[in-house]
């Protein structure tokens, strides 16, 4: 493998690594936010000690997120300077103001919130961690507007003479036609994320007839969020594989594995293909269904990866404009197929939550564990196909990834930085693990009012 192959291993490896905890983090606070919220109209002891162990799980996970995504951002600079002296105009507004305003808005409230307990007034305290809400979904919002310029550039010129991409506004930056789709696609996932962990938690302690009355309440709470965020996810996809078949079409295509334009264009289920990923040797298609994915119309024209390569080659020059088709294929039938899990799973936990027997429910409830997983798996599967559907475009249709990387750094170099990184990732997830488990099982605790509650968390 040469530094070009390395660099994007590396960098996909990091995105997946730190996208394990962004979810949680931004689906998890508002959540905490609202036990916090009945905790303080209620002032139930109960509601007191939910708000303490699930906003304790949330400052585990936030710090790891923060180490990560460092890391990530480091490699613009070390594997992809090419890339950042070309895009640096652009990319780095959504960036800077991410890290000045959004991040540093939650990060700032989180601290007031961890250490104002029985300092500041009640209603001001919790007004805190609603504000580390709002400030987790602007960072996420920030960001992907930086990855939806990737995505469909906007707002900018090109500056031949210097080689590099120039901002013009900054408003077609933040209101980019990819980002309207994708940053609720990106919230629900998160939502639907911390849905399923608020789930999981409450099943083990269910299971173990721990505090029922108590965790019967936060099992309602998670399949709600879970079932109605992942059916909402449904719509949200849709919409965005529409824009995709204008704005991306060849994702679209690859995704699919339609080689040849199709008016009337089936929807693949199962399909086999070379390893090299250039021709079908068995498929299984649901008729006109992509067209109606694509194009709201049974009879609509779907493009076909051959015909778009020849109009990439006209427009680009020659080249190899077609990505990895079965990581495209796959990647995206494991997103949705998870997705769909996910939406018939917690149908069937509310099903049980209405006539009463979701506490007893021992199979239910040791499933749910495991299910905490998924929403995860679904969202690292979504981002491979959302990046690997580029390709070979790091910037869709004004540079190629491997014109990004930097010119100086050996393969050598990055390998080793590669293990390295590869090492710290593996014992940071065995850490993050290690203390969620840990206080996920550890529960309640003794009974407990805010006051509790603030000195465990600052403990």
């Amino acid at each position: 493998m040469d530094a070009l192959d390395l660099a994007r291993l590396q960098f996909g490896a990091t995105t997946v690594f730190h996208f394990l905890f962004v979810p949680l983090t931004v689906g998890l606070a508002p959540l905490v936010a609202v036990m916090q919220t009945v905790a303080y109209r209620t002032d139930d002891p109960r509601w007191w000690r939910l708000t303490r162990l699930f906003g304790k799980l949330l400052l585990i996970n936030f710090a790891m997120g923060v180490v990560t995504g460092i890391v990530q951002e480091f490699q613009f600079g070390m594997n992809w300077s090419t890339y950042s002296r070309f895009v640096g105009d652009v990319f780095g507004a959504p960036l800077a103001i991410e890290g000045l305003a959004a991040f540093f808005l939650e990060s700032t409230f989180l601290g007031l919130w961890i250490f104002g307990w029985n300092r500041m007034p009640r209603l001001l305290h919790l007004a805190t961690i609603w504000l580390v809400a709002i400030g987790t979904w602007a960072s996420a919002y920030f960001i992907l507007a930086a990855n939806s310029w990737m995505q469909n550039p906007v707002g900018h010129r090109v500056n031949e003479d210097a080689s590099r991409a120039e901002l013009e506004s900054i408003g077609a930056v933040l209101t980019n036609p990819n980002l309207a789709w994708m940053f609720p696609h990106t919230i629900l996932a998160s939502v639907a994320a911390a849905g399923f962990f608020v789930l999981a938690v409450s099943a083990y302690h269910l299971l173990r007839r721990n505090h029922v009355d108590v965790f019967r309440r936060t099992a309602a709470l998670g399949l709600v969020v879970g079932f109605l965020s992942s059916l909402s996810l449904a719509f949200t996809g849709h919409e965005q594989a529409q824009l995709k078949t204008d704005l991306q079409p060849m994702k679209i295509a690859a995704s699919e594995a339609l080689y040849d334009t199709e008016e009337g264009a089936g929807w693949s289920v199962f399909a086999i293909g070379t390893l090299d990923g250039e021709e079908m040797i068995f498929d299984v298609r649901i008729p006109y269904l992509l067209s109606v994915l694509a194009t709201n119309s049974p009879h609509e024209e779907v493009e076909g990866i051959r015909d778009l390569q020849s109009q990439y080659e006209d427009a680009y020059g020659e080249g190899d404009y077609v990505p990895n088709v079965p990581v495209t294929y796959w990647m995206f039938r494991i997103m949705a197929g998870l997705g769909t899990l996910m939406i018939a799973f917690s149908a069937y936990g509310l099903y049980l939550l209405w006539r009463r027997r979701l506490s007893d429910s021992s199979r239910f409830l040791r499933y749910a564990i495991g299910m905490a997983v998924v929403p995860f798996a679904a969202s690292a599967a979504g981002w491979i196909f959302t990046e690997m559907g580029r390709q070979p475009w790091v910037v869709q249709g004004l540079l190629k990834t491997e014109d990004a990387v930097s010119p100086s750094v050996s393969a050598a170099t990055v390998a080793t930085s590669l293990v390295a990184f590869s090492t710290i990732y593996a014992v940071l997830l065995v850490v993050e693990l290690g203390l969620i488990v840990k206080y996920g099982r550890k529960g309640l605790g003794e009974e407990s009012g805010p006051e509790d509650v603030g000195a465990e968390l600052q403990y």
